[in-house]
């Protein structure tokens, strides 16, 4: 006689349901695209889209309410023999140059006093900041009122000083209004000089300079041997940072004199946005936008391959 066994069928356990959210978080491509549309989205809109409309309207006819038509490099040939661009151009380059100079020779300095231990050192490197902080019209405006020539306060002191005699115009005068915006444009600027390169020296061990100053070197050969070589990777990106700034920087100046007297302080930014916007003809005004491009891309160049030699030093 023949058993038969009854075989119990085969149970399958199921896990639990993996929802949509639970498959994004486990595919890491997915979830990286997924955090990085936002920014994606902000790139395209307000960076990718004026770059790409920028182009399009430095190669047309366009102005203000006439739609243009295809015109190749016209525009770039009429500022190429504009003898205010040409102003212009100089401008830009003098005060890059020369306010990046006394910017990082101040901010660097700066640093060096905030790095060091004293009474109330938090208070002063939280109140370095405040003319980075202000906003750049409301600042710009009370340099402005020192600067007038019957209310100006420094007007007021150096004759107070006895170092003037009569008025100074600081920003009608061609050759003091240039002076007088690049004061203030290193006024602003130093305190990212100065946080920033304090952040890197507080990458520096103490410990390095205290041998170093076991071995008989003095402050200076510290600071030289020491602290910059290894602050030079940290000051050349701040640099390109601030040159790419500075270049392209419009409140200030035109907040100051508009481009003036007499274009004495003309920049990029001020041109173009006489052209295009005081004039209505917006395809020069993007001519000589664009033409910071190049400009600013060959720097961009220059100093990438120049941290990198930094870096691998």
């Amino acid at each position: 006689m023949t058993t038969i066994e009854a075989v119990a069928p085969r149970q399958y356990v199921r896990g639990p349901r993996r929802g949509p959210i639970t498959r994004l978080l486990e595919d890491e491509r997915k979830l990286a695209l997924c955090l990085m549309l936002p920014t994606i989205v902000l790139l395209g809109l307000f960076i990718a889209y004026p770059f790409v409309k920028g182009i399009e309207l430095s190669v047309t006819n366009t102005s203000v309410g006439v739609p243009g038509k295809f015109v190749g490099i016209e525009n770039f040939k009429k500022i190429w023999t504009d003898d205010i661009f040409h102003i212009a151009v100089w401008n830009t380059c003098l005060y890059t140059f020369v306010t990046t100079v006394f910017k990082l020779v101040l901010g660097l300095w700066l640093a060096l006093l905030l790095n060091r231990h004293f009474k109330g050192k938090a208070f002063m490197r939280a109140f370095i900041l405040l003319p980075f902080i202000i906003p750049t019209v409301l600042s710009t405006f009370a340099w402005k009122w020192m600067f007038d020539p019957t209310f100006s306060v420094l007007n007021w002191m150096l004759f107070h000083l006895g170092i003037i005699h009569s008025r100074i115009n600081w920003l009608g005068d061609p050759g003091l209004a240039m002076i007088s915006v690049i004061i203030v444009n290193v006024w602003r600027g130093v305190p990212f000089y100065a946080i920033s390169l304090l952040a890197g020296l507080q990458t520096i061990s103490p410990e390095l300079h205290e041998a170093a100053a076991i071995d008989g070197a003095r402050a200076w050969a510290r600071f030289r041997h020491v602290t910059w070589p290894l602050l030079l990777p940290v000051t050349l990106v701040i640099v390109l940072f601030s040159v790419i700034q500075t270049f392209a920087d419009f409140q200030l100046v035109y907040v100051l004199t508009g481009g003036g007297p007499a274009n004495a302080t003309q920049l990029f930014a001020t041109y173009a946005y006489q052209l295009g916007i005081g004039t209505g003809l917006l395809s020069q005004g993007a001519a000589i936008s664009l033409a910071i491009f190049p400009i600013l891309l060959l720097v961009v160049i220059v100093q990438l391959v120049y941290i990198r030699r930094a870096e691998t030093l």
